[in-house]
């Protein structure tokens, strides 16, 4: 098979990869499942699809389709080819604007496509809570939905067209059609018109119909994707006494890529939501007079019904982040209903508000029920997600695991329903969360096992057949918008009959007889309790590691908690940073996820002493710049920067380093020797002979230009100017300044405009300039030397540094590392901790001084400026941008506004590598020069990172300037 898997590669319209690194990737998506493909293929077009097909048909191997990979269910993964549709085939191809119609390509993502079709007054409404990363195949193949469903309804109500390629590489499009075409297709000598003549005598029988519709979900419970939904073909003009034509995209939707690839999908749109919108919150003492409540606010026109109970409100209580999200929540409510209303008027909308509060106050199962709007409704929508996204970040082998948490059943069953649900977790020890589409009947819940033991994987079966029991019981749907993957398949024969199972068992032969297109889902399913993510009972690998990741006991297991949700699949179009070098590439290896999978198959399924020495790890982190993103969006906290610091630590004491990676690294020590002959040393840099040495030498790319020590570094001046009179009262409050080595050497202006700024606001300074971060040491893994210069910065600060005197620091990746790195490397834990929770970046420092009262606009000009602010990726992991804005904005007619970018692309060294150079100058195309080639020139740019102001140089030719310099140069002249 390996010679024609080589054969084929060279033939074939896309890339086709067999390397290990890659399909470890794809073994697993955001499921519990593991399957290692034979090969990863990213077709470039639909010849491409057609060849893997005929390929997959002649030699007996399967294809799995796949977008984003963010399936719960173990759709996404499989033993044959993986096909990743989601670099290639991502065009909007028509918008008819009079039909409200949009045709595309599978690869094409929900929240990217809604950007689009704004300007037309039109929108996709099903929303899956991974809408700004998945994509429409998946959408299709899931039949998903989300929270507005019962106002849009789900993907299989909006899919009028679907183009596909069949199993025997042959084109079919499905749409609507009427009763006589429809009887026309079974006439023909083709693949498809077996598929139609096998529907039409499969569901002409009466005896069929009754069989179907004593057995399948309620037909009112609205998300169901139990099986294929032969159910919905039955309300037809083939096959009943109904007016409307047939679709077979209703039985496409929902199948999990088993039946058809599909190339393009038509989908019927929306107009936008009414302009007008506002939320009622519902508090309830009890969760029953909730779930009572639910049938009553449906009686209304809402387009969410929402519940979260105590147990996700309590994880978001002392919450430093969420607290503040937590306005409306009185008292200590057991669940909250989050109703929305829209409108197209101010005036009807409090008609419903009214008529909604009225209904409830009738009721009399409320005790609280404030009116939310503007952005309180998107704080009280947010505090639902994070307290979920809270209760599942679990250190540890104990995780909430997929499996009964898509349940449906119809409303007048949910109090019940529950009920019963509630009894059955309390017999096996959990504790039930109520996270639910109430609205939907739908309820979403994880119980804890540890899929490592073998208790863990018994309860998993155990837990999954009893709720699937109950689950038929009320005439349900085991799975409601999530897809029945492998987590569910084994259980559809229990959920709708064996006879029914066996009709869908023809229907997959009809359209595809060798069972090529993704085996093992929905019909021959493989074991829910097989193929897990985890060897269960393996003896676990010890990973020494120079850095503490006890936190999440162990490097293993932080790479662990990644769940394989693929929020760094997310592209430059959403908000965040995470995940810059995947929004350049649009590479699966360049995502946090692929970077967390791979160290976990490293360390489990490699024998080597030292398991980092490994070319695959070396790859998957090529790319990764260190921005720390990932440590503050993925919803786990898998901070893969950390993680790449400590593998070229132990790969570099078994490799050896580079030229190159000893320059930077080691950086510090260079800039202090070249600032010493300053002028000289910047027309070396700056000369084009004697440049291109030093870039040819250090591996530096060609068309970077290097930067510029200081005429004087900060220490030589600050020895001129420390015993000048400022002129200024004082106002006795103490602080120290951190210079680090980048000010000090680089940036010698900077810190001395800080020095000035804070000591004209009449602060007493104490400076510290004979101390180096550790920066640099970090990033290149000189773990070593860097833990060695913490342990010295912590001895030396402790007993300086307190509530009282803060230390501030200028450069963000500097100063941060007290905050961050410095938690993981120095010995003294105590002190450590101590000094980062007194450590700021200095706009967060005179951020809180403003909001105190101690600086005000009275100080600075009235000159109206403009600027526009990028942030160092560090400051938005681990602090924020607002306080940049925040002290930008002081000034009377300065106004500030924020560039939404991710990362500028530098990070550091990274772009200057003359191997990385051209991925960095993309990143930075993606959002910051082009924001910045748009803005006047007379526009301030505001970046507070050496490294952005350079790449912003480099890349527009527009000089940054730090925050702190244009609020100094702000200051009125005493």
């Amino acid at each position: 098979m390996k010679k024609q898997f080589q054969d084929f590669q060279k033939i074939f319209n896309g890339e086709f990869l067999m390397d290990s690194l890659h399909t470890s990737l794809y073994a697993t998506d955001a499921s519990v499942y593991r399957k290692v493909p034979m090969a990863v293929a990213y077709p470039t077009n639909e010849r491409g699809i057609k060849q893997l097909v005929a390929f997959a048909e002649e030699n007996g191997v399967s294809l799995i389709p796949r977008t984003a990979g963010t399936s719960l269910a173990g759709q996404c993964v499989g033993e044959g080819i993986v096909v990743d549709v989601s670099k290639h085939f991502t065009e909007i191809l028509a918008v008819n604007v009079e039909k409200r119609t949009v045709t595309l390509q599978p690869g094409v993502i929900r929240d990217e496509l809604n950007r689009y079709l704004k300007p037309f007054g039109l929108f996709f409404g099903p929303n899956t809570s991974t809408s700004n990363r998945c994509m429409l195949g998946g959408m299709v193949g899931n039949n998903s939905s989300g929270t507005t469903s019962i106002q849009y309804g789900v993907t299989r109500d909006k899919v009028l067209k679907l183009k596909t390629i069949l199993s025997d590489g042959s084109e079919a499009v499905f749409e609507p059609l009427s009763k006589e075409a429809f009887l026309k297709k079974t006439e023909l000598n083709s693949l498809e018109g077996k598929i139609y003549k096998t529907i039409n005598e499969e569901l002409t029988s009466e005896e069929a119909k009754q069989e179907i519709w004593k057995e399948f979900p309620k037909p009112e419970i609205h998300r169901r994707n139990t099986g294929y939904a032969v159910d919905s073909l039955l309300n037809t003009s083939v096959f009943g006494e109904f007016y409307e034509e047939i679709n077979l995209c209703n039985l496409l939707c929902g199948s999990e890529g088993t039946l058809a690839f599909t190339t393009e999908i038509t989908l019927q749109l929306d107009p936008l939501p009414p302009q007008f919108t506002a939320m009622v919150a519902t508090h309830y003492e009890t969760l029953e007079a909730c779930l009572n409540d639910v049938v009553v606010a449906m009686h209304h026109n809402l387009f969410t019904c929402e519940m979260m109970d105590n147990v996700i409100l309590d994880c978001t209580k002392k919450n430093k982040t969420y607290e503040p999200y937590r306005f409306f929540v009185k008292g200590n409510p057991k669940a909250i209903l989050l109703l929305e209303l829209n409108s197209n008027s101010e005036e009807d909308l409090q008609n419903q508000i009214t008529a909604l509060l009225d209904s409830l106050k009738i009721s009399g199962y409320s005790y609280h029920s404030p009116v939310l709007r503007g952005e309180e409704i998107e704080m009280a929508l947010e505090l639902r997600k994070a307290g979920l996204g809270l209760l599942g970040n679990m250190v540890g082998d104990r995780k909430a695991v997929a499996c009964i948490e898509d349940t449906a059943v119809a409303l007048e069953d949910l109090p019940a329903y529950i009920g019963e649900f509630s009894a059955l977790m309390k017999k096996y020890g959990q504790q039930a969360v109520y996270y639910a589409h109430a609205g939907a009947g739908e309820l979403h819940l994880r119980p804890i096992l540890n899929l490592k033991e073998k208790e863990g994987v018994e309860y998993f079966r155990k837990i999954t057949t009893d709720v699937a029991l109950l689950c038929k019981k009320y005439k349900g749907s085991f799975s409601g918008e999530h897809g029945d993957g492998i987590v569910r398949a084994e259980f559809i024969p229990l959920m709708i009959g064996e006879k029914n199972y066996a009709l869908l068992k023809r229907i997959k032969a009809a359209f595809d007889p060798q069972n090529i297109f993704n085996p093992g889902k929905i019909v021959d399913a493989f074991k829910m309790d097989e193929s897990l993510r985890y060897e269960v009972g393996r003896e676990e690998p010890i990973i020494e590691t120079l850095m503490d990741f006890s936190d999440s006991e162990g490097i293993l297991r932080l790479a662990e908690k990644c769940n394989g949700s693929g929020d760094c699949r997310k592209t430059a179009e959403a908000a965040g940073a995470m995940c810059p070098s995947y929004h350049a590439t649009k590479n699966e290896k360049d995502t946090t996820r692929a970077r967390a999978n791979a160290l976990r198959e490293v360390f489990t399924n490699n024998e080597a002493v030292n398991k980092f020495n490994s070319k695959e790890l070396k790859e998957v982190f090529d790319l990764c710049i260190s921005c720390k993103a990932c440590a503050s969006e993925c919803p786990s906290n898998v901070d893969i920067s950390t993680a790449k610091a400590e593998f070229l630590y132990q790969y570099n004491k078994a490799n050896g380093v580079s030229f190159s990676n000893k320059r930077f690294g080691k950086s510090t020590q260079l800039n202090k020797m070249a600032s010493r002959f300053p002028r000289l040393s910047n027309w070396v840099f700056t000369n084009g002979f004697t440049s291109k040495i030093i870039k040819n030498m250090g591996g530096i790319h060609q068309n970077r230009s290097l930067p510029k020590v200081s005429n004087n570094s900060f220490s030589k001046t600050f020895q001129i100017i420390k015993n000048e009179h400022f002129n200024k009262e004082n106002n006795n409050k103490e602080l120290i300044i951190f210079i680090d080595e980048f000010s000090n050497y680089l940036d010698a202006e900077i810190a001395l405009d800080s020095f000035i700024l804070l000591k004209s606001l009449g602060y007493k300074i104490e400076i510290i300039d004979t101390l180096d971060s550790g920066r640099a040491l970090i990033s290149k893994g000189f773990l070593e030397e860097a833990k060695e210069q913490a342990n010295k910065n912590i001895a030396f600060l402790k007993d300086r540094v307190s509530k009282e005197t803060p230390l501030v620091g200028i450069e963000p990746s500097a100063i941060l590392s007290f905050r961050d790195e410095y938690l993981r490397l120095a010995d003294d834990k105590s002190s450590t901790e101590k000094l980062s929770k007194n450590t700021f970046l200095i706009e967060e420092f005179l951020a809180a001084e403003i909001q105190n009262g101690t600086i005000s606009a009275a100080q600075f000009t009235s000159e109206e400026k403009h600027i526009k602010i990028h942030a160092h990726c560090h400051q938005k992991s681990l602090s924020n941008q607002k306080v940049t804005f925040d002290i930008l904005n002081l000034p009377e007619n300065y106004k500030p506004t924020i560039i939404p970018s991710g990362c500028c692309g530098m990070a550091g060294s990274f772009g200057y590598e003359k191997e990385h150079y051209d991925v960095s100058m993309k990143i930075g195309e993606l959002k910051l020069f082009p924001a910045l080639r748009k803005s006047s020139k007379d526009t301030i740019v505001a970046a507070n990172g050496t490294s952005c102001r350079h790449q912003i140089f480099d890349g527009t030719g527009r000089k940054a300037l730090h925050p702190v310099t244009i609020l100094k140069n702000a200051l009125l002249q005493s």
